[in-house]
C-alpha cells in the first residue's frame, strides 16, 4: 500500500474512532453557518470563491534540545508527526473540512455531485512546506473525491515560495520609521501581556525547569524588540520569542491531548485561560505582521495572487494554502476591522482556518463579493467533529475599513479591487 493510501485509510479510522454520532430520533443542531437575508439566493449567483487557508494541526516547530525543552519540567506531547509537520489529526480535520465544502457548495448548486472540475475551473496552490502541502492535498481529497487534483507546488519542498513568504523586501529609512511608529502605537512588544506571562509561567512549571538555573524563571525579564532585514521575515528577539514558542506549542498539545488537564501539564483551565495562553502567540503575529506598513510589505505578493484569481476568467474555485502570517498580513493590509473569533481559543486566525472571497453576480449585472472567516471551533478540532450542514463549522462575516456593504452584507467587487490596488500600490512607496 502507498504512502498516500496509508495515510488516508488512518485517517478514516481516526474519523471512525473520535467523531459523534447522532442516535436515531435524536435532534441535528440548527446550522447557522453563513446566515444571509431572506431573499439571498434569488438576488445573487456565486460565480466564485477565492480561499487563503491556514494549514492545519501540526506538530509544534522546536523539536528536542530546543528552548521548549528547556523552559518546562514536563514532558511535551508525543506527536505523530516530525516537528513543524501536519498531524494525522490536522490530516483528518482538513478533510473533513473538505468534505463539508462539497455538501455545503453541492447542496447550493455550484458544483455537481460527484463532479470532476473542468480544466482551469479549479486551483489549488501551496506553499511548498509539508504542513501546507499536506493540508491543500487533504482539503482537496474532501473536496473533489472523484477528482485527481493537483496542488501546485513552485519551489523545492521544504523551501519558502516567494509569494507565501512574509518577508521584508523593500526596506528604506522612510519604511523603517513608518512601521517602528506603527508598532509603538500598538502599545509595543511586550505592553498587553505582563498578566498573560504569568500564567503561561504558572501552566510551564518555569520556576522548576532546566532554563530556571539560568535565570530564566520570566518572560517580562527580557524585553523585546522587533527588527528588519531586506529578504528576511520580520525578526523578534527577547522574552515574547520565548513565550510564542510554549504558546503556540501549549495551544497544539490542547488540540492534541483528549486529557485538557494533561494538556495543561496538571493545571485545570478554563476555555478563557486556554484562550489567553494562545492568545501570546496571536499577539507576537500583531506585532511582528499587522502593523499597516508591514502588512503592506510582507503580504505584497500574496496580495497580488489573491487579487489576480478574482480577475481569473473561467474560475470558480481556487484555495492557496499558507500560514497564520499570510491570513494576518493580508488582512491588515486590507484594512480589516477587528474580530474575535466566537468558539475558538486562537481568535485571530485559528488552526485551518479559512478567508474567504467570494464574488457573485447580481440580478441587477453586477458584480459583488464579501470576505468570511471559516475554521474549526476549538470543540470541533479536540473532538474531530464531523462537518455537516446540519453540524458546520464556524463562520464570521469580516469587514474593512471605509467600505460600505450594501443591505445584503456584500461590497461592489470594484471596491474590494480597489483596496487590493491601494495595498499593493502602497509597496511602491516603501
Amino acid at each position: 500500500m502507498n504512502r498516500r493510501l496509508s495515510f488516508f485509510a488512518a485517517v478514516f479510522l481516526l474519523l471512525a474512532a473520535c467523531s459523534p454520532r447522532l442516535t436515531p430520533g435524536s435532534a441535528a443542531p440548527e446550522s447557522a453557518f453563513q446566515p444571509r437575508p431572506a431573499g439571498f439566493a434569488d438576488r445573487y449567483a456565486r460565480e466564485e470563491m477565492v480561499i487563503l487557508s491556514r494549514h492545519n494541526i501540526r506538530s509544534p516547530i522546536s523539536g528536542p534540545g530546543s528552548v521548549l525543552s528547556r523552559i518546562t519540567p514536563h514532558a511535551w506531547f508525543d506527536w505523530s508527526s516530525a516537528p513543524g509537520e501536519l498531524s494525522l489529526r490536522g490530516g483528518a480535520l482538513e478533510m473533513e473540512m473538505g468534505q463539508f465544502f462539497r455538501e455545503w457548495l453541492v447542496g447550493e448548486g455550484f458544483f455537481a455531485k460527484n463532479g470532476v472540475p473542468e480544466a482551469g475551473s479549479v486551483r489549488f496552490y501551496a506553499n511548498s512546506i509539508q504542513r501546507t502541502r499536506a493540508t491543500a492535498r487533504a482539503f482537496a481529497a474532501g473536496m473533489f473525491p472523484m477528482a485527481d487534483i493537483d496542488v501546485e507546488q513552485h519551489t523545492p519542498l521544504g523551501t519558502m515560495d516567494p509569494v507565501f513568504n512574509p518577508q521584508i523586501t523593500r526596506l528604506s529609512e522612510g519604511f523603517l520609521a513608518k512601521a517602528y511608529a506603527e508598532i509603538e502605537a500598538m502599545g509595543g512588544p511586550d505592553a498587553p501581556l505582563k498578566a498573560k506571562y504569568m500564567l503561561l509561567e504558572k501552566v510551564l512549571d518555569i520556576k522548576s525547569s532546566p532554563a530556571a538555573s539560568h535565570d530564566t524563571t520570566a518572560f517580562g525579564a527580557f524585553p523585546s524588540a522587533v527588527r528588519f532585514e531586506l529578504n528576511k521575515e520580520p525578526i523578534m528577539t527577547g522574552g515574547l520569542k520565548m513565550a510564542c514558542s510554549a504558546s503556540d506549542a501549549l495551544t497544539l498539545q490542547y488540540y492534541e491531548e483528549s486529557d485538557a488537564v494533561k494538556a495543561g501539564f496538571g493545571h485545570k483551565l478554563s476555555e478563557q485561560e486556554w484562550a489567553e495562553v494562545s492568545s501570546v502567540k496571536d499577539w507576537y503575529q500583531d506585532v511582528l505582521f499587522a502593523a499597516p506598513s508591514v502588512a503592506a510589505n510582507v503580504a505584497h505578493p500574496m496580495l497580488q495572487e489573491l487579487l489576480a484569481e478574482l480577475r481569473t476568467p473561467g474560475r470558480r474555485f481556487a484555495f492557496l494554502c499558507g500560514h497564520d502570517s499570510n491570513i494576518g498580513s493580508v488582512l491588515a493590509a486590507l484594512g480589516a476591522e477587528p474580530y474575535n473569533a466566537p468558539a475558538a481559543i486562537e481568535t485571530k486566525t485559528p488552526i485551518g482556518g479559512k478567508i474567504l472571497f467570494e464574488k457573485f453576480r447580481g440580478r441587477d449585472g453586477k458584480l459583488y463579493a464579501d470576505i468570511w472567516l471559516v475554521y474549526a471551533s476549538a470543540d470541533q478540532l479536540r473532538a474531530v467533529t464531523l462537518l455537516t450542514p446540519v453540524n458546520p463549522p464556524m463562520a464570521l462575516q469580516l469587514h474593512l475599513k471605509g467600505l460600505a456593504p450594501n443591505a445584503d452584507g456584500l461590497y461592489l467587487l470594484e471596491d474590494l479591487e480597489r483596496r487590493f490596488v491601494e495595498a499593493i500600490d502602497l509597496y511602491e512607496t516603501f
